[in-house]
Protein backbone atom coordinates (compact mmCIF):
# COMPACT_ATOMS: atom_id res chain seq x y z
CA UNK A 1 0.00 0.00 0.00
CA UNK A 2 1.32 3.14 -1.54
CA UNK A 3 0.90 6.43 0.43
CA UNK A 4 1.76 9.19 -2.16
CA UNK A 5 4.41 11.91 -0.43
CA UNK A 6 4.37 15.26 -2.54
CA UNK A 7 7.29 17.85 -2.29
CA UNK A 8 -8.72 22.94 -12.90
CA UNK A 9 -11.11 22.95 -13.86
CA UNK A 10 -11.97 19.86 -16.13
CA UNK A 11 -12.89 20.56 -19.69
CA UNK A 12 -16.95 19.13 -20.05
CA UNK A 13 -15.34 17.46 -23.55
CA UNK A 14 -13.30 15.85 -21.83
CA UNK A 15 -15.50 13.64 -20.09
CA UNK A 16 -16.93 10.02 -21.40
CA UNK A 17 -19.30 9.47 -19.36
CA UNK A 18 -21.67 6.33 -20.08
CA UNK A 19 -23.34 5.66 -16.72
CA UNK A 20 -26.98 7.95 -16.12
CA UNK A 21 -26.25 8.11 -12.54
CA UNK A 22 -23.41 6.64 -9.99
CA UNK A 23 -23.96 5.52 -6.19
CA UNK A 24 -21.58 8.26 -3.91
CA UNK A 25 -21.77 6.70 -0.25
CA UNK A 26 -20.35 9.44 2.58
CA UNK A 27 -20.79 10.31 6.23
CA UNK A 28 -23.39 12.35 5.75
CA UNK A 29 -24.51 15.45 8.00
CA UNK A 30 -23.22 18.79 7.03
CA UNK A 31 -20.30 17.16 5.52
CA UNK A 32 -22.51 15.30 3.15
CA UNK A 33 -24.20 18.40 2.55
CA UNK A 34 -21.08 20.08 1.44
CA UNK A 35 -20.52 17.59 -0.66
CA UNK A 36 -23.48 17.99 -2.33
CA UNK A 37 -23.32 21.52 -3.06
CA UNK A 38 -19.79 21.69 -3.96
CA UNK A 39 -19.94 17.89 -6.35
CA UNK A 40 -22.71 16.11 -6.79
CA UNK A 41 -25.26 19.32 -7.95
CA UNK A 42 -22.07 20.94 -10.17
CA UNK A 43 -21.54 17.59 -11.85
CA UNK A 44 -25.32 16.41 -12.73
CA UNK A 45 -25.35 19.99 -14.11
CA UNK A 46 -22.18 19.56 -16.34
CA UNK A 47 -22.41 16.30 -17.30
CA UNK A 48 -25.93 14.75 -16.65
CA UNK A 49 -24.87 12.29 -14.28
CA UNK A 50 -27.28 12.11 -12.10
CA UNK A 51 -25.84 11.23 -8.23
CA UNK A 52 -27.17 8.34 -5.85
CA UNK A 53 -26.22 10.10 -2.10
CA UNK A 54 -25.97 7.29 0.31
CA UNK A 55 -25.10 7.74 3.83
CA UNK A 56 -23.00 5.45 6.44
CA UNK A 57 -22.04 6.34 10.20
CA UNK A 58 -18.03 4.93 7.98
CA UNK A 59 -18.92 4.08 4.59
CA UNK A 60 -15.85 1.29 4.80
CA UNK A 61 -17.91 -0.90 7.05
CA UNK A 62 -20.68 -1.54 4.33
CA UNK A 63 -18.31 -1.06 1.35
CA UNK A 64 -16.05 -3.96 2.68
CA UNK A 65 -19.23 -6.29 3.19
CA UNK A 66 -20.49 -5.67 -0.39
CA UNK A 67 -17.08 -6.46 -1.96
CA UNK A 68 -16.56 -9.79 0.26
CA UNK A 69 -20.43 -10.69 -0.84
CA UNK A 70 -19.71 -9.48 -4.40
CA UNK A 71 -22.46 -7.85 -4.91
CA UNK A 72 -21.24 -4.05 -4.92
CA UNK A 73 -23.74 -1.06 -5.59
CA UNK A 74 -21.45 1.62 -4.31
CA UNK A 75 -19.37 3.31 -7.25
CA UNK A 76 -17.48 5.61 -5.11
CA UNK A 77 -17.15 5.99 -1.31
CA UNK A 78 -15.09 8.33 1.20
CA UNK A 79 -12.87 7.33 3.54
CA UNK A 80 -10.73 7.63 6.40
CA UNK A 81 -6.68 7.38 5.46
CA UNK A 82 -6.34 4.06 8.41
CA UNK A 83 -9.98 2.18 6.84
CA UNK A 84 -8.53 2.95 2.76
CA UNK A 85 -4.99 2.01 3.61
CA UNK A 86 -6.11 -1.49 5.16
CA UNK A 87 -9.02 -2.28 1.96
CA UNK A 88 -6.58 -1.38 -0.15
CA UNK A 89 -4.50 -4.07 0.88
CA UNK A 90 -6.58 -6.27 1.49
CA UNK A 91 -7.59 -5.81 -2.45
CA UNK A 92 -10.53 -4.45 -1.95
CA UNK A 93 -10.06 -1.26 -3.95
CA UNK A 94 -8.99 -0.35 -7.17
CA UNK A 95 -5.82 1.09 -7.89
CA UNK A 96 -6.29 4.17 -9.42
CA UNK A 97 -4.40 6.25 -12.65
CA UNK A 98 -3.07 8.79 -10.92
CA UNK A 99 -1.56 10.57 -13.76
CA UNK A 100 -5.11 11.17 -14.89
CA UNK A 101 -5.87 13.46 -12.25
CA UNK A 102 -6.23 16.57 -13.91
CA UNK A 103 -2.89 19.93 -13.60
CA UNK A 104 -3.74 22.47 -11.37
CA UNK A 105 -4.20 26.08 -13.27
CA UNK A 106 -0.63 26.97 -13.37
CA UNK A 107 0.07 23.68 -14.79
CA UNK A 108 1.13 21.83 -11.63
CA UNK A 109 0.84 17.64 -11.34
CA UNK A 110 -1.00 16.02 -8.94
CA UNK A 111 2.17 14.96 -7.35
CA UNK A 112 3.05 18.65 -7.06
CA UNK A 113 -0.45 19.69 -6.15
CA UNK A 114 -1.47 17.25 -3.46
CA UNK A 115 -0.56 17.50 0.17
CA UNK A 116 1.60 15.04 1.77
CA UNK A 117 -1.17 12.61 3.22
CA UNK A 118 -3.57 13.62 0.79
CA UNK A 119 -3.54 11.00 -1.82
CA UNK A 120 -3.00 6.89 -2.11
CA UNK A 121 -2.41 4.67 -4.62
CA UNK A 122 -5.83 3.49 -3.93
CA UNK A 123 -7.94 6.80 -2.82
CA UNK A 124 -7.54 10.77 -4.13
CA UNK A 125 -7.93 13.13 -1.05
CA UNK A 126 -10.47 15.74 -1.51
CA UNK A 127 -10.40 17.44 2.72
CA UNK A 128 -8.16 17.93 5.54
CA UNK A 129 -9.32 18.23 9.40
CA UNK A 130 -7.53 18.89 12.21
CA UNK A 131 -7.59 18.22 16.18
CA UNK A 132 -6.47 21.37 17.41
CA UNK A 133 -6.31 23.53 20.68
CA UNK A 134 -9.12 26.18 21.24
CA UNK A 135 -9.96 28.68 24.20
CA UNK A 136 -12.36 31.09 24.79
CA UNK A 137 -10.79 34.23 23.83
CA UNK A 138 -13.21 35.80 26.33
CA UNK A 139 -12.20 34.38 29.63
CA UNK A 140 -8.30 33.60 28.07
CA UNK A 141 -6.09 35.84 26.57
CA UNK A 142 -1.99 35.65 25.72
CA UNK A 143 -1.88 31.96 24.73
CA UNK A 144 0.72 31.36 21.82
CA UNK A 145 1.74 27.94 21.83
CA UNK A 146 1.08 24.29 22.57
CA UNK A 147 3.40 24.51 25.32
CA UNK A 148 0.59 26.88 26.70
CA UNK A 149 -1.91 24.08 26.73
CA UNK A 150 0.25 22.75 29.58
CA UNK A 151 1.28 25.57 31.54
CA UNK A 152 -1.52 25.15 34.90
CA UNK A 153 0.31 28.20 36.66
CA UNK A 154 0.03 30.99 33.46
CA UNK A 155 -3.19 29.40 32.54
CA UNK A 156 -5.03 28.36 35.58
CA UNK A 157 -7.96 25.90 34.67
CA UNK A 158 -8.74 21.97 33.02
CA UNK A 159 -7.89 20.31 30.18
CA UNK A 160 -9.97 18.98 27.56
CA UNK A 161 -8.04 15.84 25.94
CA UNK A 162 -9.60 13.30 23.59
CA UNK A 163 -9.65 9.81 25.80
CA UNK A 164 -6.97 7.65 23.04
CA UNK A 165 -3.84 7.04 23.17
CA UNK A 166 -3.59 8.89 19.32
CA UNK A 167 -3.66 12.07 18.74
CA UNK A 168 -2.51 12.98 22.46
CA UNK A 169 0.19 11.09 22.92
CA UNK A 170 1.73 13.32 19.71
CA UNK A 171 0.41 16.71 21.47
CA UNK A 172 2.41 16.07 24.37
CA UNK A 173 5.60 15.20 22.38
CA UNK A 174 5.23 18.34 20.22
CA UNK A 175 4.68 20.20 23.65
CA UNK A 176 7.93 19.25 25.13
CA UNK A 177 9.66 20.13 22.13
CA UNK A 178 10.00 17.09 19.52
CA UNK A 179 9.59 18.51 15.88
CA UNK A 180 6.74 17.32 13.70
CA UNK A 181 9.34 15.64 11.18
CA UNK A 182 11.03 13.54 14.28
CA UNK A 183 7.67 13.08 16.04
CA UNK A 184 7.07 9.48 15.07
CA UNK A 185 10.46 8.38 15.44
CA UNK A 186 10.97 9.14 19.20
CA UNK A 187 6.79 7.63 19.55
CA UNK A 188 8.47 4.36 17.86
CA UNK A 189 10.91 4.12 21.10
CA UNK A 190 9.82 2.91 24.82
CA UNK A 191 11.57 6.29 26.19
CA UNK A 192 9.43 8.16 23.71
CA UNK A 193 6.38 7.22 24.83
CA UNK A 194 7.27 7.21 28.51
CA UNK A 195 8.44 10.74 27.86
CA UNK A 196 4.99 11.50 26.14
CA UNK A 197 2.87 9.70 29.34
CA UNK A 198 5.53 11.53 31.63
CA UNK A 199 4.56 15.12 30.21
CA UNK A 200 1.13 14.61 30.46
CA UNK A 201 1.46 13.89 34.25
CA UNK A 202 2.05 17.42 34.38
CA UNK A 203 -1.62 18.19 33.67
CA UNK A 204 -2.91 15.01 34.91
CA UNK A 205 -5.30 15.97 37.75
CA UNK A 206 -6.89 18.50 35.31
CA UNK A 207 -8.16 16.71 32.45
CA UNK A 208 -10.95 16.32 31.29
CA UNK A 209 -11.60 13.58 29.15
CA UNK A 210 -13.89 13.44 25.96
CA UNK A 211 -15.03 11.15 23.18
CA UNK A 212 -17.53 13.14 21.00
CA UNK A 213 -16.69 15.65 18.79
CA UNK A 214 -19.47 18.09 20.25
CA UNK A 215 -18.31 17.77 23.54
CA UNK A 216 -14.85 20.34 23.81
CA UNK A 217 -17.17 23.07 22.55
CA UNK A 218 -19.71 22.49 25.16
CA UNK A 219 -16.89 22.52 27.53
CA UNK A 220 -15.06 25.59 26.62
CA UNK A 221 -18.99 27.55 26.83
CA UNK A 222 -19.87 26.00 30.01
CA UNK A 223 -16.14 26.93 31.58
CA UNK A 224 -15.55 23.46 32.53
CA UNK A 225 -12.48 23.95 30.55
CA UNK A 226 -10.10 26.50 30.21
CA UNK A 227 -8.71 24.85 26.95
CA UNK A 228 -9.20 21.67 24.89
CA UNK A 229 -8.36 20.15 21.96
CA UNK A 230 -11.27 20.22 18.92
CA UNK A 231 -11.59 19.25 15.98
CA UNK A 232 -11.27 22.36 13.88
CA UNK A 233 -14.54 22.31 11.97
CA UNK A 234 -16.77 21.75 15.37
CA UNK A 235 -14.87 24.88 16.67
CA UNK A 236 -15.47 26.90 13.54
CA UNK A 237 -19.38 26.13 13.73
CA UNK A 238 -19.76 27.62 16.98
CA UNK A 239 -17.71 30.44 16.54
CA UNK A 240 -19.53 31.71 13.50
CA UNK A 241 -23.38 29.81 13.54
CA UNK A 242 -23.51 29.83 17.41
CA UNK A 243 -21.52 33.43 18.19
CA UNK A 244 -19.36 32.12 20.61
CA UNK A 245 -15.86 34.24 21.62
CA UNK A 246 -13.72 30.63 20.67
CA UNK A 247 -9.97 30.58 19.36
CA UNK A 248 -8.23 28.70 17.83
CA UNK A 249 -4.58 28.11 18.72
CA UNK A 250 -3.11 26.35 15.33
CA UNK A 251 -0.11 25.38 16.34
CA UNK A 252 1.45 21.88 16.37
CA UNK A 253 -2.59 21.00 14.61
CA UNK A 254 -2.92 17.79 14.44
CA UNK A 255 -3.81 16.96 10.57
CA UNK A 256 -6.14 14.06 9.12
CA UNK A 257 -7.97 13.21 5.44
CA UNK A 258 -11.08 11.83 3.85
CA UNK A 259 -10.38 10.35 0.27
CA UNK A 260 -12.34 8.72 -2.11
CA UNK A 261 -12.14 5.35 -3.52
CA UNK A 262 -13.35 3.30 -6.26
CA UNK A 263 -14.20 -0.50 -4.52
CA UNK A 264 -13.33 -3.39 -6.62
CA UNK A 265 -16.91 -4.57 -8.69
CA UNK A 266 -18.13 -1.04 -8.46
CA UNK A 267 -21.12 -1.17 -11.35
CA UNK A 268 -19.78 1.86 -13.12
CA UNK A 269 -16.13 2.44 -12.56
CA UNK A 270 -15.59 4.55 -15.17
CA UNK A 271 -18.07 7.06 -14.88
CA UNK A 272 -16.79 6.85 -10.69
CA UNK A 273 -12.92 7.97 -11.80
CA UNK A 274 -14.45 10.65 -13.84
CA UNK A 275 -16.33 11.85 -10.92
CA UNK A 276 -13.26 11.82 -9.11
CA UNK A 277 -11.55 13.89 -11.08
CA UNK A 278 -14.27 16.44 -11.56
CA UNK A 279 -14.65 16.36 -7.65
CA UNK A 280 -10.83 16.95 -6.61
CA UNK A 281 -9.83 19.59 -9.24
CA UNK A 282 -8.54 22.35 -7.81
CA UNK A 283 -11.77 24.74 -7.92
CA UNK A 284 -13.92 22.17 -6.66
CA UNK A 285 -11.94 21.33 -3.73
CA UNK A 286 -12.39 25.18 -2.99
CA UNK A 287 -15.94 25.44 -3.23
CA UNK A 288 -16.11 22.43 -0.89
CA UNK A 289 -14.81 24.78 2.12
CA UNK A 290 -17.54 27.59 1.52
CA UNK A 291 -20.22 25.19 2.83
CA UNK A 292 -17.32 23.63 6.15
CA UNK A 293 -14.14 24.47 7.42
CA UNK A 294 -12.17 21.56 6.01
CA UNK A 295 -9.16 22.60 4.00
CA UNK A 296 -8.76 21.59 0.43
CA UNK A 297 -5.88 18.69 -0.22
CA UNK A 298 -4.90 20.72 -3.42
CA UNK A 299 -2.51 23.31 -2.95
CA UNK A 300 -3.42 25.21 -5.27
CA UNK A 301 -7.06 25.63 -4.18
CA UNK A 302 -6.38 27.70 -1.41
CA UNK A 303 -5.97 30.96 -3.73
CA UNK A 304 -9.32 30.51 -4.75
CA UNK A 305 -10.78 29.91 -1.30
CA UNK A 306 -13.50 32.25 -1.46
CA UNK A 307 -16.31 33.45 1.14
CA UNK A 308 -18.50 31.06 3.61
CA UNK A 309 -22.09 30.12 2.64
CA UNK A 310 -23.19 32.81 4.97
CA UNK A 311 -21.47 35.16 2.54
CA UNK A 312 -19.41 37.43 4.86
CA UNK A 313 -16.79 34.79 6.38
CA UNK A 314 -13.74 34.44 4.41
CA UNK A 315 -13.22 30.85 4.81
CA UNK A 316 -8.96 30.98 4.35
CA UNK A 317 -8.17 32.01 7.93
CA UNK A 318 -10.62 29.30 9.52
CA UNK A 319 -8.77 26.22 7.34
CA UNK A 320 -6.62 23.82 8.40
CA UNK A 321 -4.34 23.99 5.37
CA UNK A 322 -4.08 27.67 4.83
CA UNK A 323 -0.16 28.23 4.97
CA UNK A 324 0.06 30.53 7.85
CA UNK A 325 -1.95 27.60 9.81
CA UNK A 326 0.63 25.00 8.53
CA UNK A 327 3.41 25.86 9.97
CA UNK A 328 4.64 23.19 12.82
CA UNK A 329 1.31 20.84 11.64
CA UNK A 330 1.54 17.27 11.67
CA UNK A 331 0.06 14.96 9.71
CA UNK A 332 -0.77 11.93 11.23
CA UNK A 333 1.27 8.70 10.18
CA UNK A 334 -1.74 6.27 9.69
CA UNK A 335 1.41 3.15 8.97
CA UNK A 336 2.55 3.81 12.20
CA UNK A 337 -0.67 3.31 14.12
CA UNK A 338 -1.69 0.41 11.91
CA UNK A 339 1.66 -0.68 13.21
CA UNK A 340 1.72 0.27 17.13
CA UNK A 341 -2.15 0.99 18.05
CA UNK A 342 -2.68 -2.19 20.00
CA UNK A 343 0.18 -1.61 22.10
CA UNK A 344 0.07 2.33 22.90
CA UNK A 345 -3.78 2.48 23.50
CA UNK A 346 -2.77 -0.68 26.14
CA UNK A 347 -0.11 1.40 27.87
CA UNK A 348 -1.87 4.69 27.79
CA UNK A 349 -4.63 2.83 29.03
CA UNK A 350 -2.68 1.76 31.74
CA UNK A 351 -1.20 4.92 32.54
CA UNK A 352 -5.04 6.47 32.60
CA UNK A 353 -5.80 4.18 35.45
CA UNK A 354 -2.61 4.78 37.66
CA UNK A 355 -3.10 6.94 40.18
Amino acid sequence: MKLWVLSTAVGMAAFSVCAEEITVMSFGGAYGASQMEAYYKPYTAATGVRIVSVDADNPATPLKAQVEAGHVTVDVADLEPSDLVRLCDEGALEILPLDDLPLSPDGATWKEDFMQGGIYECGVGTIAYSTAVAYNGARTQGVTSIEDFFDLETFPGKRGLRKSAKLTLELALMADGVEPADLYDVLGTPEGVERALAKLDTIKPAIVWWEAGAQPPQLLADGEVTMTTAYNGRIFNAMIEENQPFEILWDNQILDFNLYVIPKGAPHKDAAWEFIKYATDTQRLADQASYISYGPVRKSSMAVVGKFKDGVTEMAPYLPTAPQNMVGALTTDVEFWADHDSELTERFNTWMAAN
